[in-house]
């Protein structure tokens, strides 16, 4: 059984591979990066955005399953780089169905949506059901709105075999500091090293679904094993974290005191006050249960920081 997984080289990327490696699959991976290495996959460069590349991927592979990563993912990012944001997250992506479409049809592929597309949430909407209508408010979750869309209209008119999952937060060691734990797990493990020990953080307000980046990459296997070509499934935890709890959790295990101050530059243009998962879909047409508890990954999350800065 051959996996190709777009943006290998990524966070999801690195926990992706390693449980395929575990479950059989003969993996191959793509990346954009000149430095990026893994041996123990099969790597291949290659841009979404150049056709003739994917293209030829596609039709030299032919793989079984198709699990699609790469893209821009950081919110933040994205409203400073919108048109990058747009251009690889929904070209790119109707440059990987052609593909697909044109030599390898009877591949199965997931498409990796986001809980952005919801946008706004009022309180008594939670927990958010796939059916809630989207409304995304940022850059990133317009785009990834639009390559869902894209990606139905490929099933309608093609009849090709995708299915979409809308991932909520999911957090571990090795995300980048663009994602909220991360970037408070690496400011801590600064200042445990000898700098100020003052943490400057954003909105601390809003309340998150947060998922252990492993719980995550089992579901999508289980996707695409047992889920339904054509529909879209929420994937997160089901359970609520207010970001200054998290906050709170990663201090409280650093070997120094720590002042928290609030930078209203670091406040995101829209931010949503609530957003939490309705996983009963998934669980249901899957099985998947969430294995990992957010304390642990926290632990582990700061551990590896602790371990990156000297």
């Amino acid at each position: 059984m051959k996996a190709l997984i777009t943006g290998v080289d990524g966070f999801v990327g690195k926990y992706l591979f390693e449980y395929l490696l575990e479950q059989g699959y003969e993996v191959y991976g793509t990346t954009i990066s000149e430095n990026y290495k893994n041996d123990e996959i099969n790597l291949i460069k290659m841009n979404l955005l150049d056709v003739e590349q994917v293209n030829k991927v596609i039709n030299d592979i032919k793989p079984d399953k198709i699990f699609h990563l790469a893209g821009q993912s950081a919110v933040g990012l994205s409203w400073k780089e919108p048109a990058l944001t747009v251009s690889v997250n929904v070209n790119g992506t109707v440059n990987l169905l052609e593909a697909v479409k044109n030599y390898s049809k009877d591949s199965k592929i997931l498409i990796i949506g986001s809980s952005d597309q919801y946008g706004l949430i009022k309180p008594e909407e939670c927990p958010i059901k796939e059916s809630k209508v989207q409304n995304p408010q940022s850059p990133y979750g317009v785009s990834k709105k639009a390559q869902e869309e894209m990606c139905k209209l490929y099933v309608k008119a093609y009849n090709m075999n995708i299915i979409m999952v809308r991932a909520f937060n999911h957090i571990g060691a090795g995300q980048s500091k663009n994602f909220v734990v991360a970037d408070f797990a690496s400011k801590i493990a600064q200042i445990e090293k000898g700098s100020e020990p003052i943490l400057k953080v954003g909105n601390l307000e809003t309340f998150r679904d947060f998922t252990d980046v492993r719980d995550i990459v089992r579901g999508y296997n289980l996707l695409l094993e047992k889920g339904k070509i054509g529909e879209v499934y929420n994937i997160g935890s089901g359970k609520e974290i207010k970001v200054n709890e998290l906050l709170k959790k990663l201090v409280s295990m650093s070997k120094k005191e720590i002042k928290i101050e609030v930078d209203p530059t670091k406040f995101r243009p829209v931010d949503v006050p609530l957003i939490v998962c309705d996983n009963t879909k998934i669980k249901r047409d899957t099985g998947w249960e969430v294995e990992f508890f957010i304390d642990n990954t926290l632990k582990e999350v700061l551990e590896y920081w602790r371990n990156i800065i000297k």
